[in-house]
């Protein structure tokens, strides 16, 4: 399939119903987030299909006009073919493996060169994990360690609101894989954010590195932060505690 093909395809599957659906959920509005965004109307199954039709060995070069193109499902669909791609070459078998690195580099230099186009929160938590995330656990030819904190740090540092919040979810992965490192740095980096989505994704991660590593290491970061977190950020963070655990970090 070509980029094209796939788009035709997408569109021959609109539904207008399902449109005005996610149009509201998405918040689409004027002076919402998700402003101007366009949808087809197609739920995350059916684009997933089409990932799975178009398969990994999709030309890197045609994923460009798909995460170009105005349909919100469209550019979900060239972020997730990224993430198929990303995958199939981050095996344990080929994890040093010298051609599927530069690979994966390649996949990565194009995910943050398209970054901004992951411009709703769906678009990052369904790739931001699987393919940046992954990538801090892998071996690279792109640079060291400070050349991946320098990355994320870029990205936290940005304006663009999306490219914020890849940098606190892409911490579902190293978390899930015992690091919890990330997830703190960017916690407090966005400790003072002003938006409700980034207090909720960053309460979120705080949460998955408490479930996946370390309870104490939560406890511990919520005791030193705890007066200046939002109130979302808190709840979200101690979601998996007892019921009065969670009143008395409330009441703090």
């Amino acid at each position: 399939m070509t980029a094209q093909e796939i788009i035709s395809y997408m569109e021959s599957q609109q539904n207008d119903t399902q449109r005005q659906i996610l149009m509201g959920f998405f918040k689409t509005g004027p002076g919402e987030y998700g402003e101007g965004d366009e949808f087809l109307g197609l739920k995350v199954p059916q684009t997933r299909a089409v990932v799975k039709m178009a398969g990994t060995d999709f030309p890197l070069a045609e994923i460009p006009t798909l995460l170009m193109n105005p349909w919100h499902e469209v550019r979900l669909c060239g972020f997730l073919i990224l993430v198929a791609k990303f995958e199939k070459l981050a095996t344990k078998r080929l994890e040093n493996n010298p051609d599927a690195i530069r690979q994966r580099d390649e996949i990565v230099q194009l995910y943050l060169q398209y970054a901004e186009q992951a411009n709703n929160w769906d678009l990052v938590d369904l790739s931001v994990h699987k393919i940046l995330g992954n990538w801090l656990l892998l071996p690279t030819m792109l640079g060291d360690q400070e050349y991946k904190y320098q990355v994320m740090d870029e990205l936290a540092a940005s304006s663009c609101l999306w490219k914020q919040r890849m940098s606190i979810v892409c911490s579902w992965k190293t978390s899930q894989q015992g690091d919890p490192s990330w997830c703190l740095r960017y916690a407090e980096k966005h400790l003072h954010h002003p938006h409700d989505l980034m207090h909720k994704a960053v309460g979120w991660m705080l949460r998955e590195m408490g479930k996946r590593v370390s309870m104490d290491l939560l406890r511990a970061f919520l005791r030193q932060h705890v007066h200046e977190m939002p109130r979302t950020m808190l709840r979200y963070a101690i979601e998996k505690m007892s019921e009065t655990e969670r009143k008395e970090w409330m009441r703090q």
